[in-house]
């Protein structure tokens, strides 16, 4: 086992539970913009802090009214919307304990968590959503559901909505002005905050037990971190607020500045860059891929531009080289001369396309943009360098719904593409000897909620969080991911293989969507590709390539893409030659036993709604390989 790495210090942490913060915003920045969000196409509306905290107060105190005890536990099954935050506030301020639901989940789900959780009532954003949960309610200890609307009621099966619940915070605030107050006031830094259920890769999910102070020390810890937050931030949320990465790092380090948040969704987000004008967002790295695919497809439109686009790409990463130093650190803090030291053609080369073709690019993002931070997953080094040769700075970080997120960043002045950075302020890490990654600290996680067996097996004896990820050190204390324990394929030979290292390779590819590896106990990889079936639709249309349009199968959300063609489709012979050619420059970069020996072209993308995918959009490799077992074992026989 490796020497621990510290840095816990406690300087950074603010002794604040969520309902102080909340209140302290309401007091000192009440007229601030706190939500902004989208009405229709061409109009917006907001609330400030002082509305939001007044909102807060009567739905709080609507949930007293209906007998809501300090530490019972409140569910949210809602889409990112401002709602999901009252709702949050609401439980939280009445001393109870929030309990996350994903919109995505099935109703087999929803009962366990409901079940697994205890709550005694459940928030939730719409109809189709309320279905859904009323199909399990009569098995769970549910009393009451609250819709997220002014009109959906039925007191026979005891569902109820905002309105009512707000009327009857008001009526009980008015026989007792104290009550509210006196409930919010009593909650404490070391009271469960919330339980948030992970994702359930490998089975049904376990609810993850978070306190205030935990949460504290998470928001402050990035806080202190990340570029200094101005008065003017404008955070855009679209992810998941059901998951970690959402609820703190967005929103949590939001309130703790008094920022503005305006809402989106993967769905509006091209359109809601340029309303919104937002300066800071945070995403997964298969959403990165997907918004450069789109920056590029918006720059070359033609063959010129097209040669435009890549000869600029090409001389932003002769820049990024440039500014690296021996070990490939470069510096991304604002107001550097990307140019400085530069040779006189590379300078002018640089300032040509960054006047052609990077500032329309940062336009796309809406032309405040100031950082953004990945997380869920590791962005390839090869993508990290595209956005900075084009200005745009992305902060690679790592962590987990066990540790409220980033236990790893790469600081902006010191940028390792390629690596999650160094341990943050207040953590403890180090590396076990089968190469995990062990960490401690005030934001690790109290345990699993109900399931003894679960929480002792995640700790090591002195107290360290066994993150189940492979990780090594490159250089001054940055790591890098190498892949999930789950996911490292030994193969029959005894080599391992990152199933990590080969899904990265084609994080630029315009023809593949997704590749899953293939190799465990086998003599070889193999692997399962989905072709990216927009891009071939365009390109079929434009070659006249006759398909059968009918076996075509389009979705809006949580983008709007094609998830499933016909067999037809998959055997045209452009669309295998353009496969195959990735595949073999893929191959080029890794080992000969690392190298996909053959391959499955499949029918249909892997989707969230199908189980494939986690709600962070990473794939779920049990679910899948049991799936496709027989077609998996074509390729070894």
């Amino acid at each position: 086992m490796k020497k621990n790495k510290t840095s816990n210090e406690r300087w950074y942490i603010q002794e604040l539970t969520c309902p102080e913060l909340l209140h302290r915003n309401a007091l000192q920045f009440g007229d601030r913009r706190f939500q902004w969000w989208r009405l229709n196409k061409r109009e917006t509306a907001s609330n400030t802090y002082a509305e939001v905290w007044q909102l807060v107060k009567e739905l709080s105190s609507g949930l007293i009214s209906l007998g809501f005890e300090k530490g019972d536990r409140g569910a949210i099954i809602c889409h990112t919307a401002p709602q999901w935050v009252w709702a949050d506030y609401a439980i939280l301020c009445a001393g109870g304990i929030t309990v996350c639901l994903y919109p995505t989940l099935s109703e087999k789900e929803i009962k366990f968590i409901l079940q697994d959780s205890g709550s005694k009532v459940i928030f939730v954003q719409d109809e189709v959503l309320l279905q859904k949960v009323l199909n399990v309610k009569h098995e769970t200890p549910v009393e009451k559901i609250i819709v997220m609307n002014e009109s959906t009621s039925d007191e026979s099966k005891s569902v109820t909505n905002f309105a009512q619940i707000r009327k009857s915070g008001i009526k009980l605030l008015a026989e007792d002005r104290h009550i509210f107050e006196k409930r919010w006031r009593s909650v404490e830094m070391t009271d469960l905050m919330t339980i948030v259920y992970t994702s359930g890769t490998t089975g049904m999910p376990k609810g993850a037990m978070h306190t205030h102070q935990s949460f504290n020390a998470a928001c402050c810890r990035d806080m202190r971190q990340v570029p200094v937050y101005g008065d003017n931030e404008v955070c855009m949320a679209f992810l998941p607020l059901a998951h970690t990465y959402e609820r703190e790092c967005g929103h949590g380090i939001a309130m703790m500045t008094a920022s503005t948040i305006a809402y989106s969704s993967p769905v509006t987000i091209v359109e809601d860059l340029q309303i919104f004008k937002p300066t800071i967002f945070m995403s997964v790295p298969r959403i990165y891929e997907r918004i450069y695919m789109a920056m590029r497809e918006q720059t070359s439109k033609s063959p010129i531009k097209k040669k435009i686009f890549e000869a600029a790409i090409n001389t932003g990463l002769q820049v990024v080289h440039a500014r690296s130093d021996e070990k490939g650190f470069i510096d991304m803090r604002e107001g550097i001369d990307f140019t400085e030291n530069l040779g006189p053609w590379l300078k002018f080369k640089y300032r040509l396309f960054d006047r052609l073709v990077y500032s329309k690019v940062r336009h796309l993002l809406g032309g405040r943009y100031r950082f953004a931070f990945s997380a869920a997953g590791s962005l390839p080094a090869d993508l990290c360098k595209t956005y900075m040769a084009m200005g745009i700075r992305i902060f690679e970080g790592y962590g987990a719904t066990e540790t409220w997120n980033t236990i790893n960043l790469n600081w902006d002045y010191k940028v390792l593409p390629g690596s999650v950075g160094p341990l943050c302020i207040g953590v403890e890490g180090r590396i076990a000897e089968d190469g995990e990654w062990q960490v401690r600290g005030e934001n690790i996680f109290l345990g699993y909620w109900n399931n003894p067996d679960a929480t002792n097996e995640a700790f090591t004896e002195d107290g360290f969080y066994k993150t189940g990820d492979i990780v090594e050190e490159v250089a001054d204390g940055y790591i890098r991911i190498v892949d999930r324990k789950k996911g490292l394929m030994v193969l029959d030979t005894g080599k391992n293989v990152p199933s990590n290292k080969i899904e990265s390779l084609f994080s630029l590819s315009k023809w593949i969507d997704t590749v899953v590896p293939v190799g465990s106990e086998r003599k070889y990889v193999t692997a399962l590709v989905i072709p990216n079936f927009d891009a071939f639709i365009e390109l079929f249309e434009k070659e006249k390539i006759d398909y059968d349009k009918s076996k075509l199968i389009k979705i809006t959300e949580p983008v709007p893409m094609c998830i499933a063609v016909g067999d037809d489709f998959i055997q045209k012979d452009i669309l295998r030659k353009m496969i195959d050619a990735d595949i073999q420059a893929a191959n080029k970069e890794l080992e000969e036993y690392e190298t996909i020996k053959k391959y499955t072209i499949l029918t249909k993308r892997l989707t969230v709604n199908d189980g494939e995918m986690t709600p962070t959009l990473k794939v779920k490799r049990k679910v899948v390989l049991d799936k496709y077992a027989d077609l998996i074992d074509k390729m070894y026989n």
